[in-house]
C-alpha cells in the first residue's frame, strides 16, 4: 500500500490520535497470509497510537521482565544490547505476529559433550516444545512463543551452570535465525552462558557468569485476555432481533474456541459481551481483529481490549468510548512495548471516504476547483445566494461516483 500521509494526517483530525497505517504494507506469500492482508485493506484497517511507546534499552528490559516474569530471571545477570531497535513502531511486523504466530525456534548448544542434554531434551517436551534436531551438543527446537522460549533458555542455563556447563542459547523465527543469534552472541559477548534474543527489532543478550539458584523456572500467573462489547446492542436488538445477536456472538464463540485457542469466560448465551483467554497475546489480538470484522459486515461494532488481567482487558475496551468521530469507534486495544495502541476498524461510510481520498483523488481537486469557480463567478454576478446550491450539488456527484 502506498504512504497515504493525506488519508491519516486527516484522520488523525477527526480522531486527535496518530494513525501509523492504513491497511498494510506486508507482503504475503502464503494463502492465510493473502487472505488477511486482503482483509486489512479491503476494510482499510488502521493502526492507530494512543499512548506512544518509548523505545530504548531501559523499557526493551522491563518489558522483558514484565513479559517472561521477574521471578524468572535471576539477579545475577548481564543485560546487553548488541543491537538497538529503531525507536518506532513497524506496523507489517506486527501484522507478520498476528498472521504468522509467536512461536519461535530455541537454539541451545553446550561447550562440552554432555548427557544433561537429553534432561534438557526432556525439559523442553515438557513445556509443550518440539524437538526439530538434536546431537550430543546441540539441540534446535520450537517452542510456543519467544517468551516461553527465553524462560525455557535461562532455567536450562541455570541448569547447566549447576553442572560446571557453559550453554549458550538463542531464539529466532526460524532455526537457521536461531544459530545465527547464537555465532553473534558468543562474537560479541564470548564464549558465555547466556540467551540471545530479539526484541522491536533489536538485538539482546543476558549472560550469566556464575551459578544461580534459580534453576527452575516456573509459568508467570498473567495470562493474555480478550474482552468484548457490541456496541449499542440495544439499538442492534431493535433493529434486528435478539435471535441475530446470539447468532453473532455464537459464531465469534465457537470462532475463538475452535480456530484460536481461546478459553472462553464471562458468557452467557444472549448477553453482548464475553471474555475469552489465549495462550498468547498475538492469537487474542488476531481473534479481536476477526471478531471486529465480522461484527461490523453484520450491522454492528464492538469494543475490545486485549491484556494480561481481565480487569486490564475490560479497561483498555472502554477506551473505545474515549475515542470518537461522532461516535465510539470499533476498536481492538492492546499494549505494544510499553505504548499503548489499536486497530480501528472503520464503518462503511468512512470506507467509503477513505476510498475516495485514496483513488479519486484527482477527480476530487477537479470538482473542488470546478466549484471554486463558479462560485466566485456567482458572487460576482451578485447570486451568491445560490453558491450553497452549487456545492451540495458537487458533494452529491462526488459521493454518488
Amino acid at each position: 500500500m502506498a504512504d497515504h500521509g493525506l488519508t491519516r494526517y486527516i484522520f488523525k483530525l477527526l480522531t486527535k490520535h496518530e494513525i501509523i497505517s492504513i491497511g498494510t504494507k506486508y507482503y504475503p506469500t502464503t494463502p492465510l497470509e493473502i487472505e488477511y492482508v486482503e482483509m486489512f485493506n479491503f476494510t482499510q484497517t488502521m493502526l492507530m497510537e494512543l499512548e506512544k511507546a518509548e523505545i530504548t534499552t531501559d523499557s526493551i528490559f522491563y518489558n522483558l521482565l514484565r513479559d517472561v516474569g521477574e521471578e524468572n530471571i535471576p539477579e545475577n545477570h548481564h543485560f546487553y544490547e548488541l543491537k538497538p531497535a529503531e525507536n518506532k513502531i513497524e506496523e507489517f511486523a506486527l501484522v507478520s505476529n498476528i498472521i504468522m504466530g509467536s512461536d519461535r525456534y530455541l537454539y541451545v548448544e553446550l561447550s562440552n559433550s554432555s548427557l544433561i542434554i537429553n534432561e534438557f531434551s526432556n525439559i523442553i517436551m515438557e513445556e509443550k516444545g518440539e524437538i526439530v534436531e538434536q546431537s550430543s551438543t546441540e539441540i534446535v527446537s520450537k517452542l510456543l512463543s519467544k517468551n516461553d522460549a527465553i524462560r525455557v533458555a535461562i532455567k536450562l542455563v541455570g541448569m547447566g551452570l549447576d553442572n560446571g556447563i557453559n550453554v549458550r542459547a538463542a531464539v529466532g523465527m526460524t532455526g537457521a535465525a536461531a544459530i545465527e543469534r547464537s555465532i553473534n552472541l558468543t562474537k560479541e559477548v564470548g564464549e558465555v552462558s547466556g540467551v540471545g534474543f530479539t526484541k522491536l527489532g533489536g538485538e539482546y543478550a543476558l549472560v550469566f557468569d556464575s551459578n544461580f539458584l534459580k534453576s527452575s523456572a516456573t509459568t508467570p500467573e498473567l495470562q493474555n485476555y480478550l474482552f468484548i462489547d457490541v456496541i449499542d446492542s440495544t439499538k442492534f436488538i431493535n433493529d434486528y432481533g435478539r435471535d441475530k445477536l446470539v447468532e453473532l456472538m455464537t459464531g465469534v464463540k465457537n470462532f475463538m474456541e475452535i480456530e484460536c485457542n481461546g478459553k472462553i469466560e464471562g458468557y452467557r448465551e444472549g448477553g453482548d459481551d464475553l471474555i475469552a483467554r489465549f495462550p498468547s497475546k498475538d492469537l487474542a489480538i488476531r481473534a479481536g481483529l476477526d471478531t471486529a470484522w465480522y461484527i461490523l459486515n453484520n450491522g454492528a461494532k464492538i469494543r475490545a481490549g486485549i491484556g494480561k488481567s481481565r480487569r486490564e482487558a475490560g479497561e483498555r475496551a472502554q477506551l473505545a468510548d474515549e475515542v470518537q468521530i461522532s461516535n465510539p469507534l470499533s476498536l481492538v486495544v492492546f499494549d505494544l512495548a510499553n505504548g499503548l495502541y489499536a486497530y480501528y476498524i472503520p464503518s462503511e461510510f468512512f470506507r467509503t471516504v477513505i476510498n475516495l481520498l485514496l483513488n479519486k483523488r484527482a477527480k476530487l481537486i477537479g470538482i473542488f476547483i470546478l466549484v471554486f469557480i463558479l462560485v466566485y463567478f456567482m458572487t460576482i454576478l451578485g447570486y451568491w445566494e445560490y453558491s450553497f446550491v452549487i456545492v451540495i450539488l458537487a458533494a452529491l456527484y462526488a459521493l454518488a461516483s
